[in-house]
């Protein structure tokens, strides 16, 4: 049997729901860990701050048009939703588990 990591909820206390712009990725801390937060299509999605590529701030970034997360350095593509590499490059981003209660953001930060 494969062991589950238990998952600790945190809330984003910087953001609400209400602050996050559609399709701008943000900059914020959860604990010490910087992540981004990204409002999509009535979603929210949190991944790493840095670009797995070279170290990139990926709040430098933006959303192209098939709603990917680009690296400003690069040009490096992820998938907001799993942190795939969309581009080819074969890397991936890492990606945060997110619950919206209310106005609230919370990430899910494996323990």
């Amino acid at each position: 049997m494969i062991p589950q990591e238990s998952k600790n909820w945190v809330l984003v206390e910087k953001l609400s729901l209400t602050q996050l712009e559609e399709g701008k990725i943000i900059e914020t801390f959860v604990g010490q860990k910087a992540v981004c937060l990204l409002r999509k299509s009535n979603s929210v999605f949190a991944f790493a701050a840095i670009c797995p590529h070279q170290g990139a701030k990926m709040c430098e970034g933006w959303i192209d048009a098939k709603g990917q997360v680009v690296c400003a350095l690069h040009h490096y593509k992820f998938a907001p939703e799993s942190g795939r590499n969309t581009s080819g490059e074969g890397y991936k981003l890492r990606t945060y588990p997110v619950d919206v209660r209310g106005t609230e953001i919370y990430l899910a930060i494996n323990s």
